[in-house]
C-alpha cells in the first residue's frame, strides 16, 4: 500500500498483493469514496433534469407559440428517428459518418501528435513554423471542401482527410504547448543521471506533456464530427449530412433534428471513450490532479 496525499490530506492507494487500509485511515478513505459517488450522482441527475426541463419547453412551445414547421418537436423527432430505424435508413447512414469521423479522427490525432513530439522539443524549428501552422489553422475547413472535392473527389476519402484536417491542429498545437511546459529543469537533472534521449522521451517529456495531448483529442472530437458532416454537406448522397441537406431541403425540421441528434449521441460516446483513455493515461499523477 502506498500513501499519497490529496488537498493536503494523506489518501491511500491499495497495490497489489497487500491487505486494504484499517482504522481511521480506511475510514477516510471510504468517506472520500463516498463523497466522489454522491457528487457523481448529483451531476447525472442534474443533468437529466436540465435535459427533461429543456424536452418538456420545446414540447410545450410547439404549437402554441412557436411554428413546428420551423421548430419541430419531440414527438416529431421521435418519429422520425423510429421511421428512419424501421427503414434502415438511419443505420446506414450512421455507419458512412461513423467511418469517416472515426477515421479522420485517428488520421489527425496521430499526424498532430508525432509532428508536435518532433517539432516542439527543437525551440528554434518551433519558431519558424509556428507562424505558418497558425495561419493555416485560421483557414474556415468549409472553405478547403471545395478544393477537397478537386483533389480527392466526392468519396469518403475526402471527408476523412476534411475531418483529419479539422484534428491535426488542434491536438498538434495542444500537444506542442504540452511539451514546451514541461520543467526543464527535470529533464537537465535526468539527464545528469545519465538518461539517453530516449529515456528522457519516453519518461519525462510525454507523461508531463499528455495533459496537453488528451485536451488537444477532446477537444478535436467535435471537430472530427463537423468536418466529416462538412463534407457530406457539400457533395454527399450518403450520411448524416447527406440526411440534414435532404430533410432541409424537403422543409422537413424534423428530419434536420434527428439527424443531429444522432450527431450528438455520436460525438459523447466518442468523448466518453476518450475520457476512459485520459483516466488511465492519468494514473500516474497524485490523486489530487486526477480529481
Amino acid at each position: 500500500m502506498t500513501i499519497e496525499s490529496t488537498a493536503g490530506s494523506p489518501v491511500a492507494r491499495a497495490t497489489p498483493g497487500t491487505a486494504p487500509p484499517t482504522g481511521p485511515l480506511r475510514i477516510r478513505t471510504e468517506n472520500t469514496w463516498r463523497q466522489r459517488q454522491g457528487y457523481r450522482t448529483m451531476i447525472w441527475t442534474a443533468r437529466a433534469l436540465v435535459l427533461v426541463i429543456f424536452l418538456v419547453a420545446w414540447w410545450l412551445l410547439s404549437g402554441p407559440v412557436l411554428d413546428p414547421q420551423f421548430v419541430g418537436s419531440p414527438f416529431g423527432v421521435a418519429e422520425r428517428l423510429v421511421e428512419w430505424t424501421g427503414n434502415g435508413v438511419l443505420w446506414s447512414n450512421t455507419w458512412i459518418t461513423v467511418q469517416e469521423v472515426v477515421l479522420g479522427f485517428l488520421l489527425g490525432a496521430v499526424a498532430g501528435a508525432v509532428l508536435a513530439y518532433l517539432v516542439a522539443p527543437v525551440r528554434a524549428i518551433w519558431d519558424v513554423i509556428s507562424p505558418f501552422v497558425m495561419a493555416l489553422y485560421a483557414i474556415p475547413k468549409v472553405a478547403l471542401a471545395p478544393l477537397f472535392i478537386v483533389w480527392f473527389g466526392i468519396g469518403i476519402d475526402m471527408k476523412v482527410l476534411l475531418a483529419a484536417v479539422s484534428v491535426f491542429f488542434l491536438v498538434f498545437l495542444n500537444t506542442a504547448v504540452g511539451v514546451q511546459e514541461v520543467d526543464r529543469g527535470l529533464i537537465d537533472a535526468v539527464r545528469l543521471m545519465g538518461a539517453s534521449r530516449r529515456d528522457v522521451a519516453l519518461k519525462v517529456i510525454l507523461p508531463a506533456s499528455m495533459t496537453g495531448l488528451l485536451t488537444g483529442l477532446r477537444v478535436g472530437i467535435p471537430y472530427a464530427v463537423i468536418g466529416a458532416v462538412i463534407g457530406e454537406l457539400v457533395a454527399s448522397n450518403r450520411g448524416l449530412g447527406y440526411l440534414i441537406s435532404d430533410s432541409s431541403a424537403s422543409f422537413d425540421t424534423n428530419g434536420v433534428f434527428a439527424a443531429l441528434v444522432v450527431l450528438s449521441i455520436l460525438a459523447t460516446i466518442l468523448n466518453s471513450l476518450v475520457s476512459l483513455i485520459s483516466k488511465r493515461a492519468n494514473r500516474w499523477k497524485p490523486l489530487s490532479a486526477e480529481g
